[in-house]
């Protein structure tokens, strides 16, 4: 008798947040059979949990909006690293996409005279964040999983994948268990498409759910794909900090949209001390080129009466929270205060229902007559899996990937609003290559039985072990060595340290202890998310050192400027026979037409 379920498809998605419903749905209108894996209940997804907006230039508000400013602005805001072709497409597909989910029946805030409403966003030149009050990602969420379910595609819910298969050198499928009751499935498919989010929960302090840890970042890397930008996470300005219990709940941007203000103990609105300067000490060497982005950035980030200080890029206002909490003007649970309460209550409640009735039930305030109390919380990873910018494919066969899992998108920062954008985007087109490639094959890839009796040892082993070492043990020093040594602020004796750490923290992954048996059992699940959170946590650790440089989210202390030489370049980590390796690639050459662009938005600011 067979140990495991078998289920056969052209195409599986692996995730079913706005990536991976976007792209099941694609994948499953070319024509092609879908099955459709998520680890928690579906519509549970993380998606849900981005409040503030989708953006898209679709100049509703602000009619001088193109997509040329907005793929301007997420460069910028990427400070230049980002794939140009991603962020292009991007730009140009995100207010089609926005308009698709109106069709299929999005309901969107609207103007007096019936277009979607749009809101200002931090690093937006225009005002340019499609959404439903603070509900954004939710209403995306249903919309997206009503299509998927009308098309009839096959979800597996509660369902884990733990490792991607292969046929020589190409993906044959993927083979999981059912986290209800650790029953094994084995997925047969002639492609694949990752689509499993973030890995927030390496982190002591996160927005990120209990999903969020590393998986699909895990497989492509054991698969043979190359991890891009790993050195640059993203810590959210405003996360709760109080009571215990929510510390690091998401407060959406929306409220800074909206005209929140950030103040410290004494009641300084201290963003005014950290906008960015323009300076030739930014540069470790006199490059024209390199100086006139910066000069375009700058000038797009200084404050007027469109753009208040709060409205900065995400990884200045994290810094500034955390360099005010430090100096010792903190509020008193280690945050600063938000406040929107000077706003009339009634507008308050109506643009920002989510967040009053999180700080009411949550923290018994009021925000429409109290500051809230805000800090930073690992929110975001910039870098992921590299994938093809038009067809989302990785450098393996048959696997490709949307959504946060990838990287190349954001560069070194991204800018709210273009998660949203970015999930429909590149989720079609992951959908879209996928399908495209699976046509093409005329035969199934074979599976190979030795990889499946592989991972299901792999996953019993816990069970073996008499005594050892309690999982959630692990889990907790993975988390203050990350938070400790590789957050917001990085030099290189934390780093290696970090990695010290986490290489004695590797070795006894191979001592934890699952106990009782495979039903509703956390304990077992963390054992195997456990190597997934470390995998890329060195993949983290290991890119930050590499470079030596202050660049978007990522801030060295020993290297405090941006350098020219690194502007150019992204950090690649691969799998060498079991050993992580590192090399340094140049960045693809921009097209003169769109290098023009930023000329152009300089001398509009001068």
């Amino acid at each position: 008798m067979e140990r495991y379920e078998v289920h056969e498809y052209d195409v599986l998605v692996v995730g079913a947040g706005g990536a991976g419903l976007r792209a099941a749905i694609e994948a499953s209108a070319q024509g092609v059979s879908v099955g459709l894996v998520c680890k928690s209940l579906l519509g549970k997804a993380h998606t849900v949990m981005a409040e503030g907006g989708i953006a898209a230039a679709l100049a509703n508000v602000d009619q001088q909006d193109s997509w040329q400013t907005h793929f301007c602005d997420t460069m910028l805001g990427g400070k230049m690293l980002n794939n140009w072709r991603m962020a292009q497409l991007h730009a140009q597909e995100a207010p089609a996409r926005v308009t698709e989910l109106e069709h299929w029946g999005a309901v969107f805030d609207r103007t007096r005279d019936g277009k979607i409403l749009q809101r200002a966003f931090g690093g937006h030149t225009n005002k340019r964040l499609c959404h439903v009050g603070d509900r954004t990602g939710l209403e995306m969420i249903r919309t997206l999983q009503d299509r998927g379910v009308h098309q009839g595609i096959d979800v597996y819910m509660e369902c884990a994948i733990i490792k991607l298969l292969k046929d020589g050198d190409k993906i044959a499928g993927a083979f999981g268990y059912y986290r209800e009751d650790g029953r094994y499935v084995l997925f047969k498919a002639k492609a694949v498409v990752l689509a499993t989010g973030g890995v927030g929960k390496a982190f002591e302090v996160t927005s990120n759910s209990w999903e969020y840890t590393a998986d699909g970042h895990a497989l492509a890397y054991e698969a043979g794909a190359d991890l891009i930008d790993m050195e640059f996470v993203q810590f959210h300005p405003t996360g709760m900090v109080w009571p215990p219990g929510v510390r690091g709940l998401l407060v959406t941007e929306g409220v800074r949209g909206e005209g929140g203000i950030l103040r410290n103990k004494d009641g300084e609105r201290f963003m005014f001390k950290y906008l960015p300067e323009a300076s030739k000490n930014d540069f470790a060497a006199n490059d024209e080129e390199a100086e006139r982005w910066v000069n375009a950035a700058v000038a797009s980030l200084k404050t007027d009466a469109r753009r208040p200080p709060e409205l900065s890029t995400r990884d200045n206002v994290s810094r500034a929270i955390y360099t005010e909490v430090k100096a010792g003007r903190g509020s008193p649970h280690g945050g600063v205060f938000l406040d929107i309460s000077y706003q009339d209550p009634e507008r308050v409640k109506k643009k920002l229902p989510s967040m009053y009735h999180q700080f009411k039930d949550l923290a018994d305030v009021d925000i429409t007559a109290q500051p809230m109390e805000v800090g930073p919380t690992m929110h975001y990873i910039m870098g992921g899996v590299k994938v093809g910018a038009d067809t989302a494919e990785s450098r393996v066969l048959g696997l490709y990937a949307a959504g946060e899992v990838t990287g190349g998108m954001h560069g070194a920062n991204r800018l709210g609003g273009n998660s949203l954008s970015d999930l429909v985007v590149f989720g079609r087109r992951a959908g879209l290559g996928a399908a495209q490639y699976a046509k093409q094959l005329s035969t199934a890839p074979n599976v190979d039985d030795d990889q499946v009796q592989m991972a299901i040892k792999e996953m019993e082993e816990p069970f073996s072990r008499k005594d050892g070492i309690n999982p959630y043990d692990l889990q907790k020093q993975l988390n203050q060595i990350m938070s400790t040594y590789v957050g917001i602020y990085r030099e290189e004796s934390d780093l290696l340290i970090g990695l010290k750490k986490l290489q004695e923290l590797k070795a006894k992954l191979k001592q934890v202890v699952a106990i009782g048996d495979k039903h509703y059992n956390p304990g077992w699940h963390l054992c195997h998310d456990l190597k997934n959170m470390l995998i890329a946590s060195e993949a983290i650790t290991r890119s930050a050192l590499s470079r030596k440089e202050s660049r978007g989210a990522h801030c060295r202390i020993d290297f405090p400027n941006l350098d020219t030489r690194f502007g150019s370049v992204n950090t690649f980590i691969y799998d060498d026979k079991g050993e992580m390796k590192l090399i340094e690639t140049p960045l693809p050459e921009m097209p003169a037409e769109l290098k023009e662009l930023f000329a152009k938005k300089e001398a509009q600011h001068a």
